[in-house]
């Protein structure tokens, strides 16, 4: 294959999302098969050499090809050692989510036997040298289908994979973000409910970010904790991870989680574009 065609093979588990991935590399510009068997690969990117249209080829291959299932690394591991522009996508979604969607959109999986829950697993177990070799790999549990694009098309277009990483405040009485990543809990730090002046004030007032961060256990709480997370998000950008999401949690969600993500923010606006706040609690 010439060095300027460019080949996608999208790859992954059942139900994750890849029809939505597959059209998004057809607006892309990509020539799209998809369930192509393992077998026609060798005559497909022989022949692509001297079709123009086939310049640019997105091939989706799963599970669903046996030959795939069982030879798919070491036919990707020659893909790669024959000097060719292949990237491989893989994508994938927690067995909580995908039984949700099957389940919603009525449709056999193709491994669901004897249940689809051991089916969800058994070919996860099955793929699992194929991810291991995968160039990006993308976590549709929390994405929506227009996020699922927007991923695809920035691969496709050759720009660098980014990271969302979201700072949720909350009060524990109200109960833990179920989007959160990582669970901080700052409930060890002075609390300014208890001072008649603080108490109507939220952590985003300077008197009540001083009264909690102005602290011995606060300062050496920050200077462990943000060595971590400048090592962290850089290893899940790597790993494909598109959002991170760190839940603070105090008591009530009004003062010290506010406080703490909003010192969070200035450290970590260096560390990544895309960054935001909320305060879930708050008010």
């Amino acid at each position: 294959m010439p060095d300027q065609q460019r080949l996608i093979l999208l790859t992954g588990m059942s139900g994750a999302g890849k029809t939505t991935a597959v059209k998004a590399l057809e607006d892309a510009g990509f020539y799209c098969i998809d369930n192509l068997p393992s077998f026609l690969l060798p005559a497909l990117l022989a022949d692509a050499r001297d079709r123009p249209q086939l310049t640019r080829l997105g091939l989706v291959m799963d599970a669903r090809d046996q030959g795939f299932a069982d030879a798919g690394a070491a036919l990707i591991e020659s893909l790669k050692q024959d000097g060719r522009q292949v990237s491989v996508i893989f994508l994938e979604a927690s067995d909580e989510t995908l039984l949700r969607r099957y389940s919603e959109m009525r449709r056999r999986h193709p491994f669901a036997s004897p249940s689809l829950r051991a089916g969800i697993q058994g070919e996860r177990l099955r793929l699992a040298a194929i991810r291991a070799l995968a160039d990006l790999v993308i976590d549709t549990t929390r994405l929506t289908p227009h996020g699922l694009r927007s991923e695809m098309l920035r691969d496709a277009q050759g720009l660098p994979q980014t990271l969302q990483v979201g700072l949720i405040s909350f009060g524990f009485k109200h109960g833990p973000p179920q989007e959160a990543d990582l669970i901080l809990d700052v409930r060890f730090l002075p609390n300014p409910y208890f001072v008649p002046g603080l108490r109507p004030l939220t952590g985003l007032d300077e008197a009540v970010a001083a009264f909690v961060l102005n602290t011995d256990p606060a300062r050496e709480f920050l200077n462990r904790l943000l060595p971590l997370l400048r090592f962290l998000i850089p290893q899940y950008r790597r790993e494909g991870k598109s959002y991170l999401t760190i839940g603070i949690g105090c008591t009530g969600g009004q003062h010290r989680s506010v406080a703490v993500a909003e010192r969070l923010r200035q450290a970590l606006k260096e560390e990544t574009d895309n960054l935001f706040v909320s305060h879930r609690d708050l008010g």
